[in-house]
C-alpha cells in the first residue's frame, strides 16, 4: 500500500510524519507534494519520506492519497488531480467544508473519505471525526482510520452533517481551549504574576483537569461541584460566568464554527 499526501502545511506534515513515526508505513510507502520548492528542499533535506513537486510523477502510483491543503485551493486542486487519478484509489480529504460529493464530482472517483482533524494532532493527542461515500469498502475504511488513528484517536460519524458539527467542536475546538487559556493568563499577569509563572499556573491547571475528567465517570458539572463549595472562590467565579452567560455564549461559538462549515461547502 502506497500512501500520498499533498500539501505539507500543519496538518499533512502531521500526518506523514506520524505515519513514519507509527512505523505503519515504511519510507518508501509514503510519499508527500508540494508545490512550494523551498519547503520541499527541507523536507528532502529530512529525507524521512519520498518528496515531489510533480503531481505526475507521485500520484498514480498512490493506493489512497491525502488531500491536505486548504478548502478554498479545491476547485483547482481537483482539477489539476482529475487527469492524473484511478478510479480504484481512495481519497482522504481534510479540507473543512468540501463535500464529498463536489470531491467525486471534481475528481470523476467514487471512493471518497472526508475527515476533519484537529490541531494537536501534530502531537500525537489529536482527534479525527470522519465519514465516507458507500463505495469505500469496509477493508479500506479500517486501513484508513488505522492511518487516521497514527496521530491520536478517530471517530467515525454516520454523516457530512455530523462532520461539520464536529467542526463545531473537535476540529475548531482546540482554538476555544487556547481562548480560555489567553483570558486565564491575562488575569494571572495583572495580579502580578510574570510571563512564565503565568503560563506554568494555566497550562497545569488545564492538564490536571482533564486528566481528572479521563480518569473518571463524572460530569464536567459534577467536577465543578466537586472543586466548588457553598459561599467559596470557586462558586463566585462560577457565578460570576453563569450571571455572564458564559455558557450560552460558548454554545453560540460552537454553533457559529458549524453553521460556517456548511457555508463553506455550498
Amino acid at each position: 500500500m502506497k500512501v500520498l499526501v499533498i500539501g505539507a502545511g500543519n496538518m499533512g506534515l502531521a500526518y506523514a510524519k506520524a505515519l513514519i513515526k507509527s512505523e505503519y508505513l515504511s519510507k518508501d510507502n509514503l510519499m508527500i507534494s508540494d508545490t512550494s520548492p523551498e519547503k520541499t528542499i527541507e523536507l528532502k533535506k529530512e529525507s524521512r519520506f519520498d518528496v515531489y513537486t510533480n503531481l505526475a510523477d507521485c500520484l498514480p502510483s498512490a493506493d489512497i492519497i491525502f488531500l491536505a491543503v486548504k478548502p478554498y485551493h479545491a476547485g483547482e486542486l481537483l482539477a489539476e488531480l482529475k487527469p492524473l487519478t484511478k478510479k480504484d484509489q481512495v481519497i482522504v480529504s481534510i479540507m473543512a467544508g468540501v463535500t464529498i460529493k463536489t470531491i467525486q464530482d471534481g475528481l470523476g472517483i467514487v471512493k471518497v473519505v472526508r475527515a476533519m482533524p484537529n490541531l494537536p494532532a501534530q502531537v500525537g493527542k489529536g482527534l479525527t471525526s470522519f465519514t465516507a461515500s458507500s463505495e469505500v469498502s469496509r477493508l479500506e475504511l479500517s486501513t484508513v482510520q488505522k492511518l487516521l488513528d497514527t496521530t491520536g484517536k478517530s471517530v467515525y460519524l454516520d454523516t457530512e452533517n455530523d462532520i461539520d458539527a464536529s467542526t463545531g467542536i473537535s476540529g475548531s475546538g482546540p482554538a476555544y481551549v487556547f481562548y480560555f487559556m489567553q483570558s486565564m493568563m491575562e488575569a494571572a499577569k495583572k495580579m502580578g504574576f510574570s510571563d512564565h509563572d503565568s503560563k506554568v499556573l494555566v497550562s497545569q491547571t488545564f492538564e490536571g483537569a482533564v486528566e481528572l475528567f479521563n480518569q473518571s465517570d463524572l460530569s464536567p458539572e459534577s467536577w465543578m461541584n466537586r472543586v466548588a463549595s457553598k459561599g467559596g472562590t470557586t462558586r463566585a467565579a462560577l457565578d460570576s460566568m453563569d450571571d455572564n452567560n458564559v455558557q450560552d455564549l460558548i454554545q453560540e461559538a460552537a454553533y457559529a464554527a458549524f453553521n460556517r462549515a456548511v457555508e463553506l461547502g455550498k
